[in-house]
This record gives C-alpha cells, structure tokens and sequence, in this order.
C-alpha cells in the first residue's frame, strides 16, 4: 500500500525506525530540533536575548494553534499542560455545578474537577457510549477527549455539540490527542484545550486552550503574573493589578524553549496541512488493522488499540508501542511509512488476539 507523500513527510525528521509511539511522545521535526540546539547555544554563549527572540514566541505559537483550530489568538491561553489549563474552567465554575463525562477519561481532563468536591462540584462519569443520554438540563459543562488515550477513540463531537446546545451545557474538549492530525474546529465549543508534546512535536511545557466568551467571562486569573499584564514590559513591579483583556491575561508565566520548539512544529503542520496528515495517519492505522484482521472504527483513527496474549510486554518486540489499560496501543504519524506498517504487523501478528 503506498501513502501519498510519505516520503516529502519524512524529510522533516531525523533518520529513525520502529517508533510507533506518537500517542506517548512525538518525534521532534529537524527544524524544531535545530531551532533548539541554536537557542541552547545563544544561551550558553551568554548572546541571548530572552524578551525579544524567546518570550514573543508564545505569541506566535497562540497564533499558530489558533489559525490551526479555526480560533482567534485572543482566545487562546498557553501554559505548561492540558492539567494546570483545565483547572482555570474547574476552578472558575459555579458551587454544584454537574459534570459529565467518561468513566474512561485521562486524569489530566479529570482530576482538576474531582478536586472541587468540596464546592459541591459533582462529577458524573459514564460508559462513552452512555454519554448523550447523561447530558440533561442539569449539566453544568460536558468535558472529553476528542480522541481517547486509552482506545483512540473518535468522539461524535457533532453530536455531543448538538446536545449541550439543546440544554444549554458548556462543552469542554481535550484534544490533545487529537490535534495535529484530526481536523478540528473550535466553533461551538466552549473550551478547547491540548498540550503539544504529542501530535503536535513540540517541546513539553506548551499547551494551548482556546476558550469561548462565555467562559472567559466566568474564569478568575489564578495565575496572574507580569507576562499577563497589558503591557509585558510595563507590568514588572506594584499594583495595580492591569491585566490584558485578551486570553493571554489567564497564562502562566512561560516557560521560554518551549515555545522556540513549538513555533517550529506548527509551522510546519500548518504547511503541511491537517486534512493532509489526517490521510496519511489514518491511512496507515488502517491498513496495519486490516493486516491483522481487526474491525475498523467507525470513525477512523490515528490510535490502535488491540488486545493482546497475557504474556505481552513491549520489550518482547523491536518497536516502540506503548500499553494502556490492558491493552497494546500503537499509534501513526508523519514519520511513519507503509513499510513500517508492514514490518510492526508482522512481528506483532502472534501476539495480538484475533477479533472474534
């Protein structure tokens, strides 16, 4: 099977085989990479000059991500992980307010909300496919993963975006293991929030949540600091408090290399194309699914999840996957090729469970 253009997408990347592990950690491009070593070496070199070649980063990296989901920078918050963005929305929600969401969802997109229990928070967990029944007039805000860590999962997102505007619910989208290969579009959702060490091949320490207007209004700025003022250079010392009115008056303060890295990555996923990369994911999840004689999802994914002989351990093979909940979870990105997919089916052939 050939994947259109998997060559010109593997030119982007140190030479390299057998990973196949995206949904842990993605590879860095080489323009990432050496955008990094420069800046590493400026810095040793005492030639650096953090607030005008490190700090703007973040801007164009909000730019980046937004032009990416379809939302304006002015929405868009950065920070160091989808955990610390969550918790600004769980923070900020009223006492007793409901959640739903899966039972199966990542304790990142989970355990910020379990932590308000005591302001009377309820957090209702239910089987994914019970989800739009448990979506009533009394649910606060329905938060999910776009695409599940432990299944690969794609969520009917129009769906569940149907539904909360039926009863009038905010809606909450993790998509960080979704974004950089499933197209996305921020409209009608209320938050959308992703960190970008994984499909988006950048530096850990940047992640991203677009929010509405709605729910700007609501969040307090619990991490407000100089490089949320209105004016960064003029925000250093004393009161009073002058934030910016754009969602950059909610980031944390920024940890600089990560935004060197990421500014790269988006860059060139957004020259690339989602749509683009979305084909060639999926195109090769798919074909290593059907090889080992596996159903194919509904919706397809970038994300495999397949049973295994209680025996497994990734050691046993000369690849790198990855386990989750019991299960081998294999994943395909733009470094991937066809010839991966047939060398990791082969050698993974005995240890899979055949689909009843």
């Amino acid at each position: 099977m050939h994947i259109a253009n998997e060559s010109d997408f593997g030119q982007h990347f140190m030479s390299h085989r057998d990973f196949l592990d995206t949904a842990s950690i993605g590879l860095l491009p080489k323009v990432t990479a050496d955008a990094l070593h420069r800046a590493v070496d400026a810095w040793a070199c005492g030639e650096v000059n953090w607030f005008n070649d490190w700090l703007t980063q973040t801007d164009v990296a909000r730019a980046l991500f937004g032009a990416m989901i379809g939302a304006s920078p002015d929405q868009v918050v950065t920070g160091p992980s989808t955990s610390v963005l969550v918790a600004l929305i769980a923070h900020s929600l009223p006492q007793g307010a409901r959640i739903v969401t899966p039972s199966i969802e990542f304790t990142s997109n989970l355990f910020p909300y379990l932590v308000q229990k005591d302001r009377g928070v309820e957090v209702i967990t239910v089987a994914e496919e019970d989800l739009l029944d448990a979506i009533d007039e009394s649910t606060t805000l329905v938060s999910l993963s776009a695409v599940q860590s432990a299944t690969g999962q794609v969520c009917d997102l129009e769906a569940i975006r149907t539904r909360t505007n039926e009863v009038g619910a905010l809606l909450a989208v993790d998509a960080t293991q979704a974004a950089g290969w499933l197209p996305l579009h921020f409209d009608g959702l209320d938050a959308l929030v992703c960190s970008g060490y994984k499909w988006l091949l950048s530096p850990r320490g940047a992640a991203y949540m677009a929010l509405s207007d709605r729910l700007r209004r609501m969040i307090t700025p619990l991490y407000a600091n100089w490089y949320g003022g209105e004016n960064i250079s003029e925000s250093f010392y004393g009161p009073p408090l002058r934030l910016a009115a754009t969602a950059r008056g909610l980031d944390p303060s920024p940890a600089w290399l990560s935004w060197v890295g990421a500014v790269q990555s988006l860059t060139l996923l957004n020259s690339i194309g989602i749509d683009a990369i979305h084909a060639h994911d999926t195109a090769l999840a798919t074909r290593f699914l059907t090889i080992l004689g596996q159903p194919l999802p509904t919706r397809p994914s970038a994300i495999v999840s397949l049973g295994v002989q209680p025996d497994f351990t990734p050691d046993a093979i000369p690849f790198a996957v990855s386990v989750r909940d019991g299960r081998l979870r294999v994943s395909f990105h733009l470094y991937n090729t066809s010839d991966d997919v047939e060398r990791a089916a082969a050698t993974l052939q005995p240890h899979v469970i055949a689909s009843a």
